[in-house]
């Protein structure tokens, strides 16, 4: 089998997947060398150190070293030290082979032309695969200042909690915006936590930040209408999305292909109080990214089956008349990061795959 099928095959084998295409032939080419493609076919999500890489792969560790330095410095495999040691891995292609390239910026021509095969691939598969079935690697974290005080009784719930119990921030640019560019929405709003922040901060992918920092960072999302996402389940967040309708992957697969399990919703759906609702407009036009609220009669009216609980027409709203409500079916969010992979594994079949790849 041809090398960057191989690798594409070992990528593929993670919950993010990545399915056969075109497209994804080509970016892989454009971003692994013969050589590395080499390396990284024999490379596990489990980080191991330059001796037992170079074992694998059968070639010198002077090689491997070479090899393992260049794409760690590209993002397009992660590092980390340990006991005086540098241990490498691979990282799935989303968060990582795509995103990790573009937080740098993309200012050359190679950029550019990465971005519209990565957009090419979007449509083409990578987007409906990228959902979970009917699991979803993402999911909605409603704005806080929008969340009713009685309600907040998940800590996975309340987004400034990820930023408080984080150990490590850092903060890069949004590569969905920066690759795509379809919109003036602030770009600088990543949050990327512990180990995978460290690298891309060690790396000069991306810069750490305080604690403070980073509750600043989710005010300006809000304010310019941007989604908090995070990863699926209720133990710890690896990350902060602020997405938008318009570039971002994990909205897209809604408001652009229609994704029914494209991500999960908040617990929440938003409840227009009519009495007070002037009908201004604001809600539909400039604050719901899926365009779940209409006006009718003067009066906004929500779509529950649309709504996905992100509560920027809460705070939008200038004579408050709307709210967060609990919804009557809540989503079963995963425990831990764990408990979602392997779920996401078996409804894709390809749990086995993964084990393979891990046992390597």
């Amino acid at each position: 089998m041809e090398i960057y099928e191989q690798l594409r095959e070992r990528l593929d084998a993670h919950p993010a997947t990545a399915p056969k295409a075109e497209a994804i032939d080509k970016i892989l080419r454009m971003l692994f060398t013969p050589e590395e493609a080499g390396i990284a076919v024999n490379m596990s999500y489990k980080t191991k150190n330059v001796k037992a890489i170079a074992k694998l792969a059968g070639i010198s560790e002077d090689m491997a070293k070479k090899n393992l330095e260049s794409m760690a410095n590209k993002g397009i495999i992660i590092s980390r030290k340990k006991d005086g040691d540098v241990f490498y891995g691979m990282v799935p292609l989303i968060p990582g082979v795509f995103e990790f390239p573009f937080m740098k910026g993309a200012t050359t021509p190679m950029h550019k032309k990465l971005g519209q095969l990565w957009e090419e691939y979007h449509h083409e598969a990578l987007g409906s695969a990228f959902a979970g079935n009917p699991t979803p690697l993402m999911r909605v974290v409603a704005v806080e200042k929008s969340i009713p005080s009685k309600d907040r009784i998940h800590p996975y719930e309340e987004v400034k909690n990820f930023i408080n119990n984080a150990n490590f921030i850092a903060l890069a640019g949004c590569a969905c915006r920066i690759s795509v560019d379809k919109c003036d929405k602030p770009k600088e709003v990543c949050l990327i936590f512990e180990g995978a922040g460290e690298f891309l901060v060690e790396r000069g992918f991306a810069r750490q930040i305080s604690k403070e920092e980073g509750l600043k960072v989710l005010d300006i999302a809000e304010k310019a209408g941007l989604v908090h996402t995070s990863n699926n389940s209720a133990d710890k967040a690896n990350l902060i999305c602020n997405c938008c309708p318009c570039c971002c992957t994990v909205l897209r697969g809604k408001t652009q292909l229609k994704h029914p399990h494209a991500f999960e919703t908040s617990r929440f759906a938003a409840f227009v109080q009519k009495d007070d609702c002037t009908g201004c407009g604001i809600c539909a036009d400039e604050r719901c990214p899926v365009k779940a609220i209409t006006i009718t009669d003067d009066v906004a009216f929500v779509n529950d089956a649309e709504c996905i609980g992100c509560g920027l027409c809460v705070t939008g709203c200038p004579l408050e008349a709307i709210e967060l409500v609990e919804r009557k079916q809540l989503p079963a969010i995963p425990a831990t990061i764990q408990d979602m992979a392997v779920k996401i594994l078996q409804e894709k079949g390809r749990l086995e795959a993964f084990m393979k790849v891990m046992q390597s």
